[in-house]
């Protein structure tokens, strides 16, 4: 896969859970004004708020999200120092106490995917303008 820059407007930054509101505000108004429908855009929210969740509780240097649309597609990465996640389990049981937050990324996006890239590990949701 290939890293999106950003453009000025298109990313935000966070390094704090007090800047968690400002990161789902950021994506649900850009997500709006790209097309996505409303609930949609409250799916995309929902997985961002997961993986920035993740970002602070097991990183130490905050991230970013960057947002685009791009042949009838919304791309939204979000960046951190962390390790480069893979996709694929399955929902742990009703007992355990962690472990949905990637289960639900991947449930609520069309496409998910984590690699590498030049500021550290990307994760790509992907969801189609109905």
């Amino acid at each position: 896969m290939v890293e999106h820059p950003a453009a000025p407007g298109e990313a935000i930054g966070y390094a704090l859970v007090s800047d968690l509101a400002a990161v789902r505000a950021f994506v649900t108004a850009r997500a709006l004004a790209l097309g996505l429908s409303r609930d949609r855009a409250d799916l995309l929210t929902l997985a961002v708020n997961e993986l920035a969740t993740n970002t602070l509780q097991y990183t130490e240097e905050g991230g970013e999200v960057q947002l685009w649309s791009e042949s009838g597609q919304i791309y939204c990465d979000v960046l951190d120092q962390g390790p480069v996640l893979s996709f694929g389990a399955s929902m742990p049981p009703a007992d355990a106490v962690r472990g949905r937050g990637l289960a639900i990324v991947e449930m609520v996006c069309d496409h998910v995917a984590g690699f590498a890239g030049s500021r550290g590990s990307i994760v790509r949701l992907q969801l189609g303008l109905l």
